[in-house]
């Protein structure tokens, strides 16, 4: 008997067309993946937007892509989200293009799979300046603009810190705080009507995030994360972008400080990818298993 599979669904066939109108989304990490795909989905139903990320290329290049798919206006703006005069200063565009910030997805992230007795005090610092300290900076930065609007932030997470998942420590520490963040947000600015709540996406396809974290086989073929995957199915970037829709419309208005896990029901039901105890005793030995570090 074969198992139900959950179907993949455009906001617009469930959202109204001018829910976001006359408001404007900053989204760092939007060129690309699953903040691409949520700046997409709040444009197509109004939305300006600013995307922010260091490859100013790519930025334009999606920028471009945005603005053609929904018609409305995309701005690329360059900036290192761990630097706080950049971070400000992109924000400082966005009003000077736009007037105003509604919505904040704060997307920026990296990661890589390493175990604690490989991993460099360096690469422990970065990816905790990229989604800790870059987080708290897109907040800083945003903020006065979004208490003015009564807008919502929403931060994207993992689920990696749920559980001790091994070759996870940086990033499984990074969104731990970028959880707690969050609530902190969401209590201290909810009387200035302003909310924040965090997406918790799994296993996404076609992801860069995917392509570099998911287990090879020993041909180099990704491994299946399908029996582990009570939806029946990868997640897809709709997944996530549907679920941003959602938390910014007036129908999440009552939610705040939440952690909204989005992955089929993966979470309970998730294995480590690589052999365990081997690949902590002896991480050599699985090397081939995992993409290179870029």
């Amino acid at each position: 008997m074969a198992a139900y599979i959950t179907p993949v669904v455009n906001s617009t066939a469930v959202f109204k067309d001018g829910l976001f109108d006359g408001k404007v989304l900053f989204c760092t990490g939007g060129g690309s993946g699953i903040c691409k795909a949520m700046t997409e989905a709040v444009m197509r139903h109004g939305a300006h937007a600013a995307i922010v990320g260091r490859k100013l290329d790519r930025l334009t290049t999606a920028a471009q892509e945005l603005s053609t798919a929904t018609g409305k206006l995309c701005l690329a703006v360059q900036a290192d989200i761990r630097r706080p005069a950049e971070i400000q200063a992109a924000v400082a565009k966005t009003i000077e293009k736009f007037g105003r910030i509604d919505l904040v997805i704060c997307g920026a992230a990296g990661n890589f799979l390493a175990p604690i007795s490989k991993l460099s005090e360096n690469g422990f610092r970065t990816v905790i300046e990229i989604d800790t300290i870059g987080t708290y900076n897109t907040i800083k930065a945003t903020l006065p603009y979004v208490r003015a609007s009564k807008g919502s932030y929403i931060h994207v997470s993992a689920t990696l810190h749920y559980r001790g998942t091994p070759y996870q420590v940086h990033v499984s520490a990074a969104k731990a705080a970028v959880d707690a963040t969050s609530a902190v947000l969401a209590v201290e600015e909810g009387p200035h009507g302003v909310r924040s709540n965090v997406i918790a996406p799994g296993p996404i396809a076609g992801t860069e995030g995917m392509d570099r974290l998911g287990v090879r086989e020993g041909n180099g073929a990704p491994s299946s994360l399908l029996s582990t995957m009570p939806a029946g199915r990868e997640g897809d970037v709709k997944d996530i972008a549907n679920a941003a829709v959602f938390l910014f419309s007036d129908a999440a208005s009552f939610i705040t400080g939440q952690v909204i896990v989005v992955d089929g029901g993966n979470e309970h039901l998730l294995k480590f990818g690589l052999p365990y105890p081997q690949a902590v005793l002896d991480p050599d030995s699985v090397t081939k298993m995992i993409r290179p570090r870029l």
